[in-house]
């Protein structure tokens, strides 16, 4: 991992989703680089991340608004401001084909990948303002063209529409909002789990097989991600190196536009 030290220095930053996977990659890297963390998690393994990472915690169900305006009132209790929100809250849990989803399913696999980061930047934003400044950074998916995971497809469809409205509405309040599309990324087995149910018949291993090869085949690299890489991007969008940068989201998927 190359980073920058001192980047972040005296930045109080908040990051979501932060116990495994990219959020846990992110925290690592910006804890290089001398960030006020906060880490934010529905799971208590959370605590363990921070414990090795020198950051604090806040628990809470960013899938709710009172857990979102929990955890930004915790960061400010803590800090007095919050300078950079990384909204990392999200992950598809089915993979099937569109009809093969039942209501329930949808509206699960919307509440998780949009409305977490809805509601953190609702909660997060009157914060910004009265600062004068602030810098948000979304993590999307290059999966906004893929196949066997469309409700999640349309909810970070609709964070990309959301960085860019919210880029444009709150750029006179000193704020940046921009976001990333990671590709597929390869990460160790999750400690806990999306609730991705088991994989039982041929006909469902097929169908998660397919938006596999979809996605290496999108890839002009032919090739699955790091978590590095993709903490790599998140951390420079997040950075003063990227102070002329609002309203844009950054495929990194190999080439995938998304």
């Amino acid at each position: 991992m190359s980073v920058h030290p001192g980047r972040f220095a005296g930045k109080a930053v908040v990051v979501t989703g932060a116990a495994q996977g990219i959020g846990l990659a992110v925290a690592g890297r910006l804890a290089a680089e001398s960030a006020d963390l906060i880490l934010v998690d529905r799971s208590e393994l959370v605590h363990e991340a921070a414990a090795a990472l020198q950051a604090h915690t806040v628990t809470a169900d960013l899938e709710t608004y009172a857990g979102a305006e929990g955890a930004v009132a915790a960061a400010l209790e803590r800090h007095g401001r919050v300078d950079v929100l990384v909204n990392n809250v999200g992950g598809a849990i089915s993979f099937k084909p569109f009809t093969e989803f039942s209501a329930p399913e949808i509206e699960a696999e919307v509440t998780r990948s949009l409305l977490t980061t809805l509601w953190s930047c609702r909660a997060v934003l009157p914060v910004m303002s009265e600062q004068g400044h602030g810098v948000i950074v979304n993590v999307s998916s290059a999966a906004t063209r893929g196949i066997h995971r469309i409700p999640y497809s349309a909810a970070k469809g609709g964070i990309n529409a959301l960085t860019a409205s919210l880029a444009f509405e709150y750029a006179g309040a000193g704020i940046r909002v921009v976001a990333t599309a990671p590709g597929g990324t390869e990460a160790p087995p999750r400690r806990i789990s999306r609730g991705t149910p088991p994989r039982r018949t041929a006909r469902e291993k097929d169908w998660f097989q397919a938006h596999i090869d979809q996605t290496l085949a999108s890839s002009l690299l032919k090739r699955y991600g790091t978590l590095d890489e993709q903490a790599a991007a998140i951390c420079f969008l997040a950075s003063d190196e990227a102070s002329y940068i609002t309203g844009t989201v950054l495929p990194v998927a190999g080439g995938d536009l998304g």
